[in-house]
């Protein structure tokens, strides 16, 4: 890859840091990076933590112009005070998180920047019920909406939800062929010009066993004519299948992409299958932004025993992707 990379730190009393300094350590990152980010807090957990790397000041107003250092942490410093390296998360850091994610998303607009990476959110202080994740965060923030689709990668399957963190209650009422296609289509292309990869699509039903005593079934109404369509554009997919038994090995080594009717149907066994081992990515945006597949574990905070499996995981995949 020859673009740069962003890293926004995301929610400061996260766990995110540390698992950047044992990334660092692993010698997984071979490529600079631009950390948007408070140098203090930086600098105090690094102390914490036991870590000393070489730290670039980056200035603001020459981003488009920098050379990043290598064997550096190139940072751009976003102002946040704090009392305590090591706290609660709390609705304080709303600010700092606001603008970290200003500077990282108007560094997106270079063309020498077209890979954001942020740490974990809170969402419960940060998007305070506005937006259902930062997915959406970002995708309206960059004048995407509705164009944003979540793929969980990992190098042998992933899968997509086609609603993502919304309540049970609402699930149904929000999935069209539409979106189901569309979704199909955003990661088929992704699948082969950034991979090379061929997608091969598992579908689930929404219903258990894809099933129901009503007289209106979504397999039947909406999902089936999706597959119809998707087959006439040459896409190899299949369904639907029932999710309690689609991830038994016999049934998944036929696929390498889940495509799910809600989270917890496609999130809870790539988890359980692979752990922190799988990253986030959000499709449908001028640039590929991905984060670690899980949140910002405020409870390890400062204990230095976290697994940085997920963010290792991010930038072996930035060594493979093909550069369009």
């Amino acid at each position: 890859m020859n673009k740069n990379i962003i890293i926004i730190a995301g929610e400061p009393y996260s766990v995110f840091l540390e698992l950047l300094f044992k990334s660092i350590k692993t010698k997984k990152i071979n490529k600079p990076f631009l950390l948007i980010c408070s140098k203090n807090l930086l600098v105090n957990q690094m102390k914490r933590l036991n870590y000393n790397f070489k730290i670039n000041n980056i200035n603001k107003s020459k981003c488009s112009k920098i050379k990043l250092l290598k064997k550096h942490i190139n940072i751009l410093d976003v102002s946040f005070n704090f009392k305590k390296t090591f706290d609660k998360i709390s609705e304080k850091s709303f600010k700092y998180i606001e603008d970290c994610f200003k500077e990282g998303l108007n560094l997106t607009k270079n063309k020498d920047f077209n890979i954001l990476v942020n740490g974990p959110i809170s969402k419960k202080y940060f998007l305070k019920k506005k937006f259902l994740g930062i997915t959406e965060y970002v995708a309206k923030k960059t004048g995407n909406k509705g164009n944003e689709v979540m793929l969980i990668y990992n190098n042998k399957l992933s899968v997509s939800p086609v609603t993502t963190h919304l309540p049970l209650a609402e699930v149904k009422k929000n999935i069209t062929s539409k979106k189901i296609i569309k979704n199909v289509l955003t990661i088929n292309s992704f699948y082969k010009k950034k991979l090379k990869k061929k997608a091969k699509f598992a579908i689930t039903g929404l219903n258990p066993h894809c099933e129901t005593n009503k007289s209106y079934s979504e397999e039947e109404k909406i999902i089936i004519p999706a597959i119809k369509k998707l087959r006439k554009k040459n896409i190899n997919i299949n369904g639907p299948f029932a999710a309690d038994t689609l991830f038994l090995k016999k049934n998944i080594d036929k696929f390498n992409v889940v495509i799910g009717m809600y989270h917890d149907q496609v999130l809870t066994p790539i988890k359980t299958l692979y752990g922190f081992k799988a990253i986030n990515i959000t499709l449908g945006l001028p640039f590929l932004r991905i984060t670690p597949d899980h949140g910002p574990n405020n409870n390890f905070l400062g204990k230095n025993i976290s697994d940085p499996s997920s963010v290792i995981e991010i930038f072996k995949f930035l060594s493979q992707i093909r550069e369009n």
